[in-house]
């Protein structure tokens, strides 16, 4: 039986708050979202309703090298693939939305290495 995490009143206020702040900037959007296992990344329009560019850990190229998608070696690898595609679509910046989780471990791990990949945020 797979546990869900409980998401607190809390969690959700500070979720909601960081993305009102993100979609106020006009750009387009960076949203990560991190579980225990994985980590998913995207870029979104925001005033068309669109996914632009996604990449996550669950894909099954990055799957096949038979890395675990928990890590910040795996986050930084998924920052880099996103900042790769966005390139190819001439996506250059974005606003970075954290989602309510704190900017350390592997969020920190994804947004530096999609600012190495040339996204500017």
């Amino acid at each position: 039986m797979k546990l869900q995490k409980r998401i607190t009143r809390q969690e959700e206020r500070r979720a909601y708050r960081v993305r009102n702040r993100v979609r106020a900037t006009g750009r387009l959007r960076l949203s990560v979202y991190r579980s225990n296992k994985q980590i998913y990344a995207q870029i979104i329009d925001d005033e068309a309703g669109q996914t632009l560019v996604a990449a996550s850990t669950v894909e099954k190229d990055f799957a096949a090298a038979g890395q675990s998608g928990s890590t910040v070696a795996a986050a930084a690898v998924i920052g880099k693939t996103l900042a790769e595609r966005a390139k190819s679509k001439g996506i250059e910046q974005v606003a970075f939305d954290r989602g309510g989780n704190r900017y350390h471990g592997r969020i920190k791990a994804l947004a530096d290495a999609a600012r190495e990949g040339g996204l500017q945020f």
